[in-house]
Order: structure tokens, then sequence, then C-alpha cells
């Protein structure tokens, strides 16, 4: 297999990039038309991605029939840690009674079931940009054959059966298969635009299926708590990791009314700042937000003192229970939290906050919290009525 020799400098490290599935689509259907077309096929085919970097792939698994021609890539992912590295893309192109090209896919590339997405339901969950580069291969194959009827391509990736449940397709509501994707050509290892791009597929799709509110949760953690504790149904909650300035951004853009945001004191105690991007490169101040707050509740120097030199929040919590004023504390950054999350939403959304402790259950909840809960069918049956959350810091211990 032949590596794409492109590199990027990231998080202080020379990663290699890599070839998107939409790129090795085009490559294998370019091949495939050449040899249905003219009876032979080139061992590497030259495909030009949108980034506009020429790439050359190499060409696997020939299969030729009396009207039709299969060929496969090797998807190359680079350094980005892509479930899809090292799967075969297969391109078959038959001749057609139609004319132009028509696509479609096979085994591996799943159905579109859900409004929102790139295609419609019913399409092959091969996205535009690949489509594109995949009717020009073949455009450009055909041409230089002098060829004018109709071809049709069929993509199929059989490993993506299996890697779908390693995605989030099924969520998303492709089934079947994985996505023919990349709108660049080019895998360029996991950035904070990729994540960030797919959170703000997940609040299009649910946008598209006319959800006004969104429970949105940094994890697996506050997934769990909302569920276990809040009693809530987290089947459609976008997962935001860090970026939850991009996800209030890219909500309030797309009109919901209402998000609820349930997660880690870990993370949330960071909003309290301002800070919307919680990852601890971009910014670590737990211990000065909580030394601050604790201040402002009467603690002593030592208290202080102490909380700067606690390695995690569970930590200075214990340090506050001790001291008598982790009530004052909680309800002092839920105000706060309250005050930043307001100020990105703008005035056409509302969001509320809910925080909690692995080790101490319920820290705290933003004011109007505990109307979203028990806000029952206004959800839309999105959402289970569940116990209305107590602000107060280590009386729901059990969660």
């Amino acid at each position: 297999m032949r590596k794409l020799e492109e590199y990027i400098s990231t998080g202080g490290k020379v990663l290699r990039c890599g070839y998107t599935t939409g790129t090795c689509a085009a490559a294998a259907a370019r091949a495939a038309t050449e040899l249905l077309l003219g009876g032979t096929v080139p061992s590497c085919v030259e495909v030009k991605t949108p980034a506009g970097i020429c790439v050359v792939l190499e060409i696997e698994q020939v299969e030729q029939g009396e009207d039709w021609a299969q060929c496969a890539v090797q998807k190359d992912a680079g350094d980005d840690p892509d479930v899809t590295d090292g799967v075969q893309v297969f391109a078959r192109v038959t001749r057609a009674n139609t004319t132009g090209v028509t696509i479609d896919g096979g085994l591996g590339v799943g159905r579109v079931t859900k409004p929102g997405l790139d295609q419609p339901v019913g399409s092959a969950a091969i996205n535009s940009v690949p489509r594109a580069m995949i009717d020009q291969a073949v455009r450009q194959a055909a041409q230089e054959q002098g060829y004018t009827e109709g071809l049709a391509v069929v993509i199929s990736i059989p490993q993506g059966v299996e890697l779908a449940a390693k995605t989030f397709n099924p969520r998303l509501g492709i089934e079947g298969g994985i996505s023919v994707l990349g709108t660049s050509g080019i895998v360029r290892p996991m950035s904070e635009e990729a994540m960030v791009s797919s959170i703000q597929l997940e609040l299009r799709m649910q946008r598209a299926a006319g959800h006004e509110q969104v429970l949105v949760v940094p994890g697996n953690y506050g997934r769990a708590f909302a569920a276990g504790v809040l009693g809530l149904d987290v089947t459609d909650a976008v997962t935001c990791s860090n970026y939850i300035g991009a996800t209030i951004d890219e909500a309030a853009r797309l009109g919901f009314a209402r998000m609820l945001l349930v997660g880690s004191l870990g993370k949330l105690v960071k909003v309290a700042a301002g800070v919307m991007n919680t990852h601890s490169r971009v910014a670590d101040c737990r211990a000065e937000v909580m030394a601050a707050h604790a201040a402002l509740a009467g603690a002593g120097l030592q208290v202080v003192a102490d909380i700067m030199d606690a390695p995690t929040t569970d930590a200075m919590l214990e340090i506050l229970q001790e001291q008598g004023s982790q009530q004052q504390v909680a309800d002092s950054l839920m105000e706060r939290i309250a005050l930043h999350l307001a100020q990105r939403a703008g005035k056409n959304m509302q969001v509320e906050a809910i925080v909690f402790s692995n080790r101490y259950g319920l820290i705290g909840a933003t004011a109007q919290a505990g109307e979203m809960l028990s806000c029952g069918n206004a959800f839309e049956d999105a959402w289970i009525e569940g116990p209305s959350p107590s602000p107060r810091c280590g009386e729901d211990d059990a969660g």
C-alpha cells in the first residue's frame, strides 16, 4: 500500500495524513472504469483531491465480467485513529442504459434512514463531496476512452458492516454500514475541527427531526448520571466532549429553544470562569476557580491554600465539607455557570446546567434546570420525567 507523504504539526507532534474513504472510492472507480472500457488497469491511479493535493493510490482486487469491472483501494488513514484504516474500498462499474454516471452503495455502505444528513432518506451514505469526486474520476476515464454512454457505480466496503457499530452511524440513522466521507479528500489526524463537526452533525439531525430542546453531556459520566439519577432518556443526548462553547453556538444558530447541560464538576467548574473549551491543554483552572469561590464564601487562607494544592475537584469538595462552606461555594459556582452559559447562548436560547460529582452526587443546578426536568410532554417524549434536582451539595450522595 502506497502511503501518503503529507504531514501536519499538531499538539507538538508531527503526524502523517491519510486518504479519506471518498478519495479511495474515487480512485477505485476510476481504475474500474479504465478496466471496463479499455481492457487494462493501471497499478496506480492519481486523484486530485478537493484540498488541491494530488495523491497516488495502488489498485488491488481486480475483477472483470462481460459488462462490468471491479477494483479496490486500501484505506490509509495516516496517523489518525480512524476505525476504517486498512479497509478495502471497492468500486464496481457497469455499463448502463441511462445517461451520465449513477452512484450507489453496496455491502458495508450505510443507508440514510433519518432526515438532516448530507444525503436524503433512502440514499446510500456517500456524501456530496465524495460523490462529486467519484463522478469526476469516472467521467474523466470514460472521456479518455471515448465512451459517451451511461455508467453505474456501486461502492462497497465489506468490513463496513462490522465497523459501523464503532461509529456514530447507528445513532444518526445510518444503517447497514459506514459512511463514505471527506470534504478535502485528505484525512488530517483528529483535530478540534473534526470533533466539532461531529457535534454539529448530531445537532442538525435533531433539529431536522423537529426537536426544540437538546440534552448535552460532556461524556459517559454525564450520560450515566442523566439516565441513572435524573431519569432522563439519553438516547438522543449529544456528547460535546470539551467543546461546550461550540455546542452552544451551533445549537443557538440552529434555533433550539432550550439546552440542558449535565456534567461533572471537573468539567463544568471551568465554565464558572467563562472557559468554554474545557480541555486541560486549553485551561486547567479547576483549583483556581474553586479557591476563588471558597474565598468569596469566607474560607480562610489555609483552606484556600489547601484547595490550590488538591489534585481533584472531589478532594476540593472534601476540604470544603470539612470547613463547612460547601453549600455556599456550590451556590456561588452555579450562579457564575448560569451567567456564562446565558451570555454564550444569547437571548433566544435557554441553557441550564446540572453539576454532579461521581463521589458526592448532585452538586448544584442552575435556577431553571428543575423546570426543564419537569417539562414532561413539553419535551416531546424525548425526556423521561425525573426527580427535580436539589442544588444542595452532598445531599444526594447516593447519586
